[in-house]
């Protein structure tokens, strides 16, 4: 069985370019699933580096819109939405990503795919739809710290 607390590993693949990101979380694939769909489970962790969530909300359905709010130690808010194409309880979710204002990554697409291993879970999250190479670095970064933290919530869980 592959080392579970290993880091994360991320690729470019694709054409147009795509990011991918994957981690085994110690924890079954139910209670990962549930991590990325239930508002105050997500809030728990769901943000880049020393970034918080101050909000989320989250409709789980296809057409379903999600927003999540997540703010600097400083207080700059940096907001992201969109809607659920697909979710296939608990191994797929599939929805459009864009960011509010001026930001270049408007509409976009994040798969998340949720396979068991053993007592573990892989994600592996596909972002396609960012056409620029900074953008999609920056993103690949943010998205790998992302995973750290989710691995961390679970280590950290007493349930």
């Amino acid at each position: 069985m592959p080392n579970e607390s290993a880091a994360p590993t991320a690729t470019l693949t694709g054409t147009p370019p795509d990011l991918q990101v994957r981690r085994t979380i110690r924890a079954p694939r139910q209670r990962v699933f549930d991590a990325w769909t239930k508002t105050e489970e997500l809030k728990k962790w769901h943000a880049p580096g020393p970034l918080t969530v101050t909000f989320a909300e989250i409709d789980l359905r296809p057409g379903g819109k999600y927003r999540i709010h997540m703010t600097e130690p400083d207080g700059k808010d940096h907001r992201v939405s969109g809607e659920y194409r697909e979710v296939d309880p608990p191994r797929k979710l599939v929805y459009s990503w864009g960011w509010d204002g001026d930001h270049p990554v408007k509409d976009s697409t994040v798969t998340l795919e949720f396979f068991e291993r053993g007592d573990a879970t892989e994600v592996v999250l596909t972002h396609s739809g960012i056409s620029h190479d900074g953008e999609r670095k920056g993103h690949t970064e943010g998205w790998t710290s992302i995973l750290n933290k989710l691995a961390a919530h679970f280590e950290g869980s007493t349930r």
